[in-house]
């Protein structure tokens, strides 16, 4: 028991000589700053020091920091009717203090404006031609070499004489169709595909005349390589028409068609002789 007094009071000791140290040492600063910064006293003086005598007081004259010196010299002086410094004026002109004139001379902005007319212009201005595009025509239908029918509109290929489905040719001494034979090609070669044409501007009537293609391909140069139309006079076409004689192409040579086969027989039934192989189906 006695310990722990012993040991509670040395305790209570120690706090109390650690805080008059904390004590001592707050004193010694304070004293310390206190003697190195004297007290600072404030004078006020006297306004009635700076009063003006009578001697010394003169007309207020105002100052005016936007009026030059020498306004002789400035441009626009002569225009505006300023006069220097040393003569009289019974009236100033205003100068315009507008945003948008604020910058301007006197000279600009107090004359009036006066419309002129306008100058020429130097190039008269290019008109862009608008080209007319491709004409896409769906379910072409030949009526004849060279002549397409639409839903609504006959097309002939420009550059090739039209050829008639009545037309005959003689080859061998036998006359053959020729214009249904051409015409038939001619189907085989469209098969119902769209074409593009190019029609001619403001053509709305059911006929027409124009260049068709295609996939890439010319019509009227299809036909004359094939010997399938005469180029008109003149045309460039006309080298090929000549290729496709000397090779008896078309209306230049024989008849296409296959009439070498002759028709099929079969064995009669009633002579109990059976077909050995079938016979293809023409």
């Amino acid at each position: 028991m006695r310990r722990h007094f012993y040991t509670l009071a040395g305790g209570i000791a120690a706090i109390a000589l650690f805080t008059g140290i904390l004590y001592a040492g707050a004193a010694a600063i304070r004293d310390r700053e206190t003697a190195a910064t004297p007290d600072l006293v404030l004078e006020t003086p006297d306004m009635t020091d700076f009063e003006a005598t009578p001697d010394e007081a003169g007309d207020d004259v105002p100052l005016d920091l936007g009026t030059p010196l020498d306004r002789a010299n400035q441009p626009g002086a002569a225009a505006t009717g300023e006069q220097p410094q040393g003569t009289t004026t019974t009236e100033k002109a205003a100068r315009a203090i507008e945003p948008q004139q604020f910058g301007l001379p006197d000279t600009v902005t107090s004359a009036p404006l006066e419309r002129v007319e306008p100058r020429a212009p130097l190039s008269e201005p290019k008109k862009e031609a608008k080209a007319a595009g491709p004409t896409v025509l769906y379910r072409p239908v030949a009526v004849a070499a060279g002549v397409i029918q639409f839903d609504k509109l006959t097309l002939q290929i420009d550059g090739i004489e039209p050829e008639q489905p009545e037309r005959t040719c003689e080859s061998g001494g036998k006359s053959w169709p020729c214009g249904i034979v051409a015409r038939t090609a001619f189907r085989n070669f469209l098969r119902a595909r769209a074409v593009s044409c190019d029609l001619p501007e403001g053509g709305s009537g059911p006929s027409a005349m124009a260049s068709c293609t295609l996939g890439g391909q010319d019509l009227a140069t299809w036909l004359v390589d094939n010997g399938w139309a005469t180029p008109v006079a003149g045309s460039a076409l006309e080298k090929r028409a000549d290729a496709a004689r000397q090779a008896r192409l078309g209306f230049y040579g024989d008849d296409p068609r296959d009439l070498s086969h002759t028709p099929m027989t079969f064995d009669d039934p009633t002579l109990g002789i059976e077909v050995d192989t079938p016979q293809p189906d023409l």
